[in-house]
């Protein structure tokens, strides 16, 4: 016999449900049993059953597929952390991402960047767009702000510009490592097949003979961390360990932040940041 104890994704639909305001979504609020929505309402919404929504708050039915959960979502107009979240519950696993054009970052973000005075950090799209910068990036790695917005990419620093690649030491190995990263980013926030990324790769198969063999060789890495050698005109070679972090509730989003990997490298970075304040 099925059970009807609510499960945990049932209890939590429940919950939402009877938090809504019935006329708020053109219903008529009248004398209503209980509060919020009826599950026929959510049903209508959600342009499924009703029998079966009934049996997802009561715990019967199996597992829904996405499209059932996107669809209760949207009938519900959950947040995107409560999508998430009744994916986790019903599935578990979050949904796949839904990738966006990025143009910037909060200012909450910028300051994030702001306090960390000597680490060089930068905020990078999936298409690895660089979309926010702290000084330190600006002295250490690229003045961003003075280049045009679609030049703010790091594939096509890497692969277009001789100047960059002159001061990436390692970099045949480098640019290797970066194409396999890139190439998981894109997949990881759901850009693999968008019309952006074509393009992306289209232009810099053309511009560079190596980006076009290393993404025919189809390498996929994660670049949690490790070690950059730059060779800076004013502070001379600095080795700088990264490591990468995603930005919570941005998926496209994510976070390179750098320090020295030696003492005698934070000297040099130390000083080179002192020579450039002002």
């Amino acid at each position: 016999m099925a059970s009807n104890v609510p499960s945990p994704l049932g209890a939590y639909l429940r919950d939402r449900r009877i938090r809504l305001d019935p006329a708020a979504f053109g219903f008529t609020s009248g004398r209503r049993r209980t509060p919020g929505l009826r599950r026929e309402e959510v049903a209508s919404r959600a342009n499924i059953s009703t029998t079966w929504y009934t049996w997802l708050e009561q715990g019967r039915g199996g597992a829904p597929s996405a499209d059932v959960l996107d669809r209760i979502a949207k009938g519900l107009m959950l947040t995107e952390p409560e999508r998430e979240h009744i994916y986790m519950l019903g599935l578990g696993h979050p949904p796949e991402t839904r990738y966006q054009l990025i143009d910037g970052i909060s200012p909450r973000l910028q300051r994030v960047l702001d306090g960390m005075v000597l680490s060089p950090a930068i905020i990078k799209t999936a298409t690895w767009d660089v979309v926010g910068w702290n000084r330190a990036a600006t002295v250490l790695l690229t003045d961003y702000a003075r280049l045009p917005r679609e030049n703010r990419n790091i594939l096509r620093l890497i692969f277009g510009s001789d100047h960059v690649r002159a001061r990436n030491a390692d970099f045949d190995s480098m640019a290797r490592f970066v194409v396999g990263a890139f190439r998981a980013d894109v997949a990881r926030a759901g850009a693999s097949g968008s019309a952006e990324v074509a393009e992306l790769v289209s232009e810099l198969c053309r511009i560079s003979p190596l980006f076009e063999a290393l993404w025919q060789d189809n390498n996929v890495v994660g670049h949690g961390e490790g070690v950059k050698r730059i060779h800076h005109p004013d502070a001379g070679l600095l080795a700088m360990e990264f490591s990468s972090f995603a930005v919570e509730g941005r998926p496209e989003l994510g976070m390179i932040i750098y320090n020295p990997a030696s003492a005698a490298d934070a000297a040099r970075l130390r000083a080179l940041l002192d020579a450039h304040r002002g």
